[in-house]
């Protein structure tokens, strides 16, 4: 029998394009997703995808099955919005805590969003930054966290929001610019200006720096925006998420370039109390934030599967 499931893979291909992204976005191996697919190719005795290398069209009758999928989606969605609002339970509050500084970028227009769409939950933002946010979940102080992957706790359930690269950034006339990507190296000499936030949760430090045994000089400041401007006056170099320059960069305010050959990535999660597991409008946030940083935010990708 055609499931919900089934219907929610299929859409993942449509939008993805490869299994294995497509994977990632239902929560399954691809050799899960692939078994669904046979399934289904059995069920109806029709090629329901076609397979070029690694890239997964669907045919016309996978097409129609989307096509149902996303109608019938929206509409479980809708019904779960107005069961929410007839229930004599008090309204849900989702209290969000953010691990990471630039993630107010595009979390606000997020929450406009789904506030459109959910407006009996009441959104509330932990104030301030939180360098180890999961104790919040665990104290009870916050519902939902974004940030980087925790190691796993009981009790909290993890799921992935997109993976993106973190540039240098660096004053439209630097020495550097006519480098294709920096090294350790390059960061000897310079100051670098960063949230105040412990050196174990900067990507930069932890992974490229350290490592190699640079130490540059520090600055911090809690806004973004102040980072940026820091930089343009030659005040240091930074390294931040590429969606959070993307614009100052085409504005040639300031140079963003890649950090070691092949970058420097991060993912990004959201974590939840496991109580809070299977909540519709928990369940819809998430998709929510997944669907408009795709549809908004450039250069990320999803998270490959484990």
């Amino acid at each position: 029998m055609l499931e919900i499931r089934h219907l929610r893979s299929l859409i993942a291909l449509a939008d993805c394009g490869t299994l294995s992204r497509a994977a990632e976005r239902v929560h399954l191996t691809q050799s899960a997703l692939s078994h669904q697919l046979r399934w289904l190719e059995e069920h109806y005795q029709t090629a329901i995808v076609a397979r070029t290398g690694r890239t997964v069209t669907l045919t016309r009758a996978g097409e129609r099955l989307v096509t149902l999928g996303r109608e019938l989606i929206a509409q479980i969605q809708a019904t779960e919005r107005d069961v929410v609002a007839l229930s004599d339970k008090p309204a849900a509050t989702l209290r969000i805590a953010l691990e990471c500084h630039t993630c107010f970028d595009w979390l606000l227009p997020v929450m406009h969003v789904f506030r459109k769409d959910w407006p009996t939950v009441q959104l509330d933002l932990v104030s301030g930054f939180h360098p180890n946010p999961i104790e919040l979940l665990e104290d009870g102080e916050a519902d939902l966290i974004v940030g980087s992957l925790q190691k796993r706790r009981k009790g909290v359930a993890s799921y992935p929001l997109f993976r993106f690269e973190i540039l240098a950034v660096l004053p439209s006339d630097h020495r550097l610019r006519s480098k294709r990507y920096l090294t350790a190296a390059d960061f000897a000499d310079e100051t670098l200006i960063t949230y105040p936030v412990p050196d174990k949760r900067i990507d930069l430090i932890r992974q490229v720096l350290r490592p190699a045994g640079v130490t540059p000089r520090r600055r911090t400041t809690e806004l973004t925006l102040a980072i940026l401007q820091l930089v343009a006056s030659h005040q240091g170099l930074a390294a931040l998420p590429n969606w959070g320059v993307a614009d100052y960069v085409k504005r040639e305010q300031v140079l963003g370039r890649r950090i070691g050959k092949n970058g420097l990535w991060s993912d990004l999660y959201v974590a939840i109390g496991r109580a809070l597991s299977g909540q519709p409008y928990v369940e819809a946030f998430i998709d929510t934030a997944r669907r408009e940083c795709f549809a908004t935010l450039e250069g990320i990708v999803p998270i490959p599967s484990r």
